[in-house]
């Protein structure tokens, strides 16, 4: 059999080998990767000989870093590069142990950049060029962002968002429209591989890449559950909503917001659903906050991510990543050709 995962940024590594009584044999690591001292190379073979064809991507890396020598450096891969070229050549795909993730922090941006962004490191993924991430989001101004087929004068009141100095944006996934403040909700977007849900639809994937952030709110306290199609909520109500889209170029982009703590007397003035959505439940005039990632929590905005971080990495992998100077110029570009025009903001009135 055999494997082969080139690493973002980095070197390629190779695997072959027999399988004897469900079982790894013979194995051979290769590549254009640097490795000191060489020996280490039987170390690394060594740790896959005799494991089981049935074998994980965490159970291949704690093999391969039990039996490396001390002091040896891999230099332009890692024991998770070699864990997925295992798994590729057993034709074993689809996990998120599968993929090396990078976990991406960045600067404030505006809406429009936020979006472009999306777009972009979406497609770098389908390319190859970049390793599937997760990245959140902070906000520069306040914005609404309304879903791809949402019609802007249904679901905004232009003339109290302009007021209040809130920029309104359309967004390419569908769902509703959200409402937020720099420091008012917890974003973030997954840029992943499709075949991660690939046979998967649109409803069990939505349940699917959810799966590990209502872990990390359970480890945080709050009873967190899914709510199809595309909800997060709890015993104390909403808690934020997803949205997606399947690039025919081989990736899917998945994005959330939570809310952290929103000025809801604000909302209700800006977006005319919201209106709706609280006089049915008779809470208009009473509501002025809509807080549960803080008021469950009595969490730190910053903490709350950190924490949420730390889930993701526990369970999926993850290193940090940044965005690179050749994706920021492209999301300027798309930023300014598309996402900041009348003709994208309106092309449903």
């Amino acid at each position: 059999m055999h494997g082969e995962y080139k690493v973002q940024g980095g070197k390629l590594v190779v695997v072959d080998f027999d399988t004897r009584d469900e079982r790894l044999s013979n194995v051979q690591v290769s590549g254009d990767f640097f490795l000191e001292p060489a020996e280490a190379l039987a170390d690394i073979s060594g740790a896959l000989e005799g494991l089981p064809i049935t074998v994980k991507v965490e159970d291949i890396t704690l093999a391969i870093r039990s039996k490396l020598r001390p002091g040896a450096e891999m230099i332009g891969f890692s024991p998770e590069a070699v864990a997925i070229a295992v798994r590729r050549a057993l034709g074993v795909t689809g996990t998120w142990r599968d993929y090396e993730w990078q976990i991406i922090e960045a600067p404030p941006q505006r809406p429009a950049m936020h979006l472009a962004l999306d777009e972009v490191l979406a497609r770098e993924v389908a390319a190859g060029r970049r390793g599937p991430c997760l990245r959140f989001w902070e906000w520069e101004r306040p914005a609404i962002i309304i879903g791809g087929f949402q019609s802007l004068r249904n679901e905004v009141d232009l003339e109290a968002a302009n007021r209040f100095g809130v920029e309104t944006v359309r967004r390419v996934t569908g769902g509703g429209a959200m409402f937020v403040e720099p420091g008012s909700a917890v974003t973030y977007s997954l840029y992943a591989p499709a075949e991660l849900v690939r046979d998967m639809s649109f409803a069990d994937s939505y349940a699917f890449l959810d799966d590990w952030v209502l872990k990390a709110l359970n480890e945080l306290g709050i009873d967190a559950f899914y709510k199809p199609l595309n909800d997060i909520s709890s015993s104390k109500g909403k808690i934020g909503g997803a949205a997606q889209k399947r690039f025919s170029s081989g990736a899917v982009l998945h994005h959330v917001t939570m809310s952290y703590d929103m000025d809801a007397q604000k909302m209700v003035q800006v977006l005319r659903i919201g209106r709706e959505k609280l006089s049915d439940k008779g809470t208009t005039s009473a509501v002025k906050r809509v807080d549960p990632l803080r008021s469950q929590t009595g969490l730190p905005r910053e903490e709350i991510i950190r924490r949420m971080k730390e889930t993701f990495a526990s369970l999926n992998g993850g290193t940090a990543g940044s965005i690179s100077p050749e994706e920021y110029a492209a999301a300027e570009k798309l930023a300014a050709e598309k996402f900041s025009t009348e003709e994208w903001l309106r092309h449903v009135p």
